[in-house]
């Protein structure tokens, strides 16, 4: 499912882990799966260890070619340890650099989860990679990926990325334009949430309610998790409507709840989040 976290929690030992043994986990270099299982635990716990941090930094690093036989295995290690870091907030700022370094690997994957990591660490360095990536437009950068069902690039996590980071600039707001129109809806929904994160112009906002009412669950998703993560209250009524997971629109009025700038308590939000448990 796009925009919820994966489940990675397939524990090969069969038994709950803490943080001390997540690390001992990470630092088995010749054990993918155990490290694999490591970084999302120590992602989705918010580890602040600082040895946590510079494990995972390491590996990031973690892969093989392609044409080896635990490519696979240890590009996973590396995907996994990119979303971690970018759930750890401020004691992860410095694998910032890393995380901009792997937005030109080959790795599909990979590109997409460092992008996401930072959008959540409001890397302003990652910036101007970004639009490098995304210069070219839906023709190119958004173009399908031949043989594949992926674009060539990771379209909807770099434009949410440069929402989340919330650098307005003339540059940033034109390249997310490009891909207002993008023949794939979830490329659409993401450059609409990034534009209204950017701008707050409520047209984009809009357009995002309407997609509450595409026919397609995976779009309805796409455009809670999007309309979520920009906070814009005025969506309350339609997520409460959607036709989805009543766990999925939870997490979108969560969404709006964390990003309000009002100290007050807003009763009809917690009305809604009631009638949805």
């Amino acid at each position: 499912m796009r925009k919820t976290e994966p489940d990675y929690r397939d524990n090969s030992e069969g038994k709950a882990i803490n943080e001390q043994e997540a690390i001992r986990r990470m630092q088995l270099s010749d054990d993918p799966s155990a490290q694999y299982y490591a970084a999302w635990w120590l992602g989705r716990n918010r580890s602040q260890n600082p040895e946590a941090i510079q494990l995972l930094r390491h590996a990031l690093h973690q892969r093989r070619p392609k044409d080896l036989s635990a490519e696979v295995e240890e590009n996973a290690v590396a995907r996994n340890a990119a979303r971690a870091l970018g759930k750890l907030g401020q004691v992860a700022k410095e694998s910032i650099p890393d995380l901009v370094e792997i937005l030109h690997d080959d790795d599909y994957g990979l590109r997409e989860a460092a992008s996401r990591s930072l959008g959540q660490l409001q890397a302003t360095a990652a910036i101007i990679p970004i639009l490098q990536r995304l210069s070219s437009g839906p023709g190119i950068a958004g173009a399908r990926e031949p043989g594949t069902p992926r674009l060539k690039e990771p379209c909807d996590a770099m434009l949410e990325a440069l929402g989340d980071i919330g650098q307005a600039s003339t540059d940033v707001i034109s390249i997310i334009k490009l891909y207002v129109n993008h023949e794939r809806t979830v490329v659409h929904s993401s450059a609409c949430r990034a534009l209204l994160q950017l701008t707050g112009d409520a047209n984009w906002g809009e357009e995002l309610v309407r997609l509450l009412k595409h026919d397609q669950l995976q779009v309805r998703r796409a455009a809670l998790m999007d309309l979520g993560a920009t906070g814009w209250r005025q969506a309350l009524e339609a997520i409460s409507e959607t036709l989805a997971e009543n766990s999925l629109k939870l997490i979108a009025i969560k969404g709006l709840s964390e990003k309000s700038k009002s100290e007050e308590i807003d009763i009809p939000l917690l009305d809604a989040m009631d009638s949805l448990l």
